[in-house]
C-alpha cells in the first residue's frame, strides 16, 4: 500500500508562525475539523483503493509488468518529493488557499486518471495527484494547528485526524474492492471527485485563512533537484528490468540520479533558506530515524504490490475479497499504535523500534514460503498480523525520535521528513523490488519453459525473491535501530507532550 496502510505514516508539527495562542477560539472550529477530516479521508482512500485496483488497471490499459509499478511510484514520488515544498507554500501563500487549490487539483487529477485510455495518461494523473496531495496534506495539518490553539482541544482534534488516517485505510480497502468488483476500477479514482468538491465548497465559508510571515522565500532549486534525482533513480531501476543492470541506459539514469541528489545536498548546505536544513539530518537519532523510515517504506510498499497480485492472480481472490483479506493488517497497526504509545514512556523508543523491526522481518520471511496452494489462514494471516503489529511498534516511537531535541523553527520540516522519507522509500522500494521480481521471473521461465504451469511457478518464484529482498530491507532497518538509536529524556515524557503525534498515510 502506498502512502498507506503500509506506508506512510508520520507525525507532522506544522509551523504556526503568525498565529497567536491568545486569540479567541474559532466558534466554527469543530465544523472546520470535520471538513479537513473529509479531505484527509480522501487522501487515505486514494492510496488503499488504488492498491486493490492495480491488477484490473494493468489488464485494462495493457501495462507491462516492468511498468506497472509507476501506478504507485508516480504518486509517491511527487507526493514525497514535493511535500516539504508544499508545506512552505501553505505557510507563505495561505493555508486555506493552498488547501482549496489542493482539493480542486486532486479532483481534476482523479478525473484524468479515471478517464485514462493508456498507461501514460494514468501515470501522469497519478503524478498530478501526488503533486496536489503535497499541497493538501501539510495545509490540512497546519489548519488544524492554527484552528485549535488550546492544548487539550488540539490533542482531541489530532486524535480525530489520526483516527481518520488509520480507519480510513480499512474503509479504502473495502471501498476499493466493492468499486472494482461491482462497478469498474476507474471509480477507484473517480470517487475522489465528489469528496473533494464537498470539502471544497464546505471549506469556503467555514475554514479561516492563516499564513506565516517573515522570510517567505522558497527553495525551488532544492525541490527540483530532489524530485528529479528521485525520478531518475526510480526510472533507472525500471530500465534495469527491461535492459539489464549493465546497460548503458540503466547506468546513465542511475548515475544521473546520484549527481542530482548529490547536487541537492550541496545546494542545501549553501543556500540561505534550505528546503531541508542539514542540521536536521545530522543529529544521530534523527538521521537514523529517517534512514529507518526509508528502509521500512521500501520493504513495506513493495510487499503490498506483490501481495495484491498474489491474492488476485494466484489465489483467485476477487477485488472485494482481497480488500477484506487486508483488513487484519489495518487493525493490527491501529492496535499496535495504541500499545506503543502507552509503552513508549516506560521502555523508550529503541526497544519498541527494534522489537517491531524484528517482528516485521520475521513476518516477511514467513511470506517467502508462499506457493501455488498456500492457505490464507495458515500462511498469510499470521504474517499480516505479526507484520502490522511490528510496524505499529516502530511507527509511533519513530515519530518521537524524529522530533526529539529539534528546535521549534525546525519542527515542521523534521516531522514532515518522516512522511517524506517513507514516501521516497516506498517509491524506490517498489521500483527496485518490481525489477527484482521481473528479473527473477524472466530467469525462471528461461530455465523451466513457458507453459502455463511453468509461468505460474515463475510468478511464485518472483514473489518469493521479492519478499526475500523486502525482508533484507526490514532487517537492515532493525539493525540500524540497534546500532544507531539512543533513548532520550524525551522518550520518557512522550506521553505528556501537548503535541500529539499524528499518523498520516
Amino acid at each position: 500500500m502506498s502512502n498507506d496502510v503500509g506506508g506512510s505514516r508520520a507525525s507532522i508539527a506544522p509551523d504556526i508562525s503568525g498565529t497567536s495562542a491568545s486569540a479567541p477560539p474559532d466558534p466554527k472550529r469543530w465544523i472546520a475539523l470535520a471538513i479537513i477530516a473529509i479531505a484527509q479521508l480522501m487522501v487515505v482512500l486514494d492510496a488503499t483503493i488504488v492498491n486493490i485496483a492495480l491488477p484490473s488497471a494493468q489488464e485494462a490499459l495493457d501495462i507491462s509488468t516492468a511498468d506497472r509499478q509507476w501506478i504507485v511510484t508516480a504518486y509517491t514520488l511527487t507526493f514525497g518529493g514535493l511535500l516539504l515544498l508544499g508545506g512552505r507554500i501553505a505557510d507563505f501563500f495561505g493555508r486555506k488557499r493552498t488547501f482549496l487549490i489542493g482539493l480542486l487539483g486532486f479532483a481534476g487529477a482523479s478525473a484524468l486518471g479515471g478517464a485514462a485510455v493508456n498507461a501514460g495518461t494514468l501515470f501522469a494523473a497519478r503524478g498530478l495527484q501526488g503533486l496536489f496531495g503535497a499541497l493538501l496534506a501539510p495545509a490540512a495539518l497546519s489548519l488544524i494547528t492554527v484552528t485549535f490553539t488550546e492544548a487539550r482541544e488540539r490533542a482531541k482534534a489530532f486524535g480525530v485526524f489520526g483516527g481518520i488516517a488509520g480507519g480510513g485505510a480499512a474503509i479504502g480497502l473495502l471501498t476499493g474492492g466493492l468499486l472494482t468488483e461491482y462497478a469498474d476500477w476507474r471509480w477507484c479514482l473517480l470517487v475522489n471527485i465528489p469528496i473533494a468538491l464537498i470539502a471544497f465548497f464546505a471549506a469556503i465559508p467555514i475554514v479561516r485563512e492563516s499564513r506565516a510571515y517573515g522570510d517567505t522565500r522558497y527553495d525551488v532549486p532544492g525541490a527540483v533537484l530532489a524530485t528529479a534525482g528521485q525520478i531518475a533513480l526510480v526510472y533507472g531501476f525500471t530500465k534495469a528490468a527491461d535492459d539489464g543492470w549493465g546497460s548503458g541506459v540503466t547506468i546513465g539514469w542511475l548515475a544521473g540520479a546520484v549527481v542530482m541528489l548529490g547536487a541537492f545536498l550541496w545546494w542545501e548546505s549553501r543556500t540561505s533558506h534550505p528546503l531541508l536544513p542539514p542540521r536536521v539530518l545530522f543529529d544521530r537519532n534523527r538521521g537514523a530515524s529517517y534512514l529507518v523510515s526509508i528502509l521500512l517504506g521500501a520493504g513495506m510498499l513493495g510487499m503490498f504490490l506483490f501481495m495484491t497480485f498474489y491474492l488476485q492472480q494466484t489465489m483467485g481472490y476477487s477485488a472485494l475479497k482481497s480488500g477484506v483479506a487486508y483488513l487484519p493488517f489495518s487493525g493490527g497497526i491501529i492496535a499496535a499504535a495504541v500499545v506503543a504509545s502507552r509503552l513508549l514512556p516506560r521502555v523508550g523508543a529503541k526497544v519498541l523500534m527494534a522489537t517491531g523491526g524484528m517482528l516485521a522481518t520475521a513476518a516477511m520471511i514467513w511470506l517467502t514460503q508462499l506457493d501455488l496452494d498456500s492457505s490464507y489462514a495458515v500462511h498469510i494471516l499470521p504474517s499480516f498480523v505479526a507484520m502490522s503489529f511490528g510496524m505499529g511498534l516502530v511507527f509511533v516511537p519513530l515519530s518521537s525520535v524524529a522530533l526529539s531535541g529539534v528546535a521549534n523553527h525546525d519542527a515542521g520540516v523534521a516531522s514532515a521528513m518522516v512522511n517524506t522519507t517513507q514516501q521516497v522509500g516506498g517509491s524506490l522500494g517498489t521500483a527496485l523490488l518490481n525489477t527484482i521480481f521481473t528479473t527473477a521471473v524472466t530467469g525462471y521461465v528461461a530455465d523451466h519453459g513457458t507453459g502455463p504451469l511453468e509461468r505460474a511457478h515463475a510468478a511464485i518464484h518472483g514473489y518469493n525473491v521479492a519478499f526475500t529482498a523486502s525482508a533484507i530491507l526490514l532487517a537492515a532497518a532493525a539493525v540500524l535501530v540497534v546500532v544507531m538509536v539512543r533513548n532520550t529524556a524525551a522518550d520518557r515524557t512522550a506521553g505528556t507532550d501537548e503535541q500529539v503525534p499524528v499518523m498520516v498515510h
